[in-house]
């Protein structure tokens, strides 16, 4: 990492502890699930549509009390249960583009297996506020999914949940319109949509992808 982006780094995250807790050593649990938020870093970014991924990763860590402050392999990590299974909170503070750095990374620490790498993204080609959740699949175009893909030697056979942030009606540039905030009518349907978001997770970590998948929840 260069100086300036770990310089960057320590001064959006401050408060992130430097080393992670003795109970986050590598070769965890079987049941380990690694649950990864994307987004980008820092207080300019959190209301924006691209960190949809980080807001539900939030929500999650606030209803389960789980603390996401301790800065590992390029993200900030928090740990708990959740469903009965051990779970390791992730946000890559690498940037969207290069997420997979991280990701990576920590997939490789904690030796989970793909089927157990649920990714939580914003979606363009989905309606604001609608969830999508998928066993596998592309990257569809998103640069967070790209990098993540690329540096797991393009493999994509892990689950992810997609979030609608819809496409502009306007001419306005996509890079400009995914780092903008959500209007006061669209943050109601995402409020529902990470509503949602948490029970598909917890339908997949009880029940399994294939319950999870037909639309069950717990």
């Amino acid at each position: 990492m260069s100086g300036h982006r770990k310089s960057l780094q320590h001064r959006l995250f401050g408060s992130v502890r430097r080393r992670a807790s003795a109970d986050l050593d590598a070769g965890a649990a079987e049941d380990l699930w690694l649950l990864v938020g994307l987004g980008n870093p820092g207080p300019r970014y959190a209301p924006t549509r691209h960190n949809v991924g980080f807001q539900l990763l939030d929500e999650l860590a606030r209803r389960e009390g789980i603390a996401v402050d301790k800065l590992q392999k390029k993200a900030a990590t928090g740990r708990g249960h959740l469903c009965g299974k051990r779970v390791v909170l992730a946000k890559p503070l690498t940037f969207m583009n290069l997420s997979g750095d991280s990701v990576s990374a920590l997939v490789q620490f904690y030796k989970v297996p793909l089927k157990r790498l649920l990714v939580i993204y914003d979606d363009l080609d989905t309606d604001v506020g609608a969830v999508r959740f998928r066993a596998k699949g592309g990257t569809g175009g998103h640069n967070g999914m790209r990098s993540i893909s690329q540096r797991l030697g393009g493999k994509n056979e892990f689950p992810r949940l997609r979030i609608g942030i819809g496409r502009p009606t306007s001419s306005i540039p996509i890079a400009s319109y995914v780092t903008q905030p959500f209007t006061s009518s669209e943050k109601r349907e995402v409020e529902g949509a990470i509503a949602e978001g948490i029970q598909v997770i917890e339908t997949l970590l009880s029940l399994g992808v294939e319950r999870a998948l037909s639309g069950v929840r717990v």
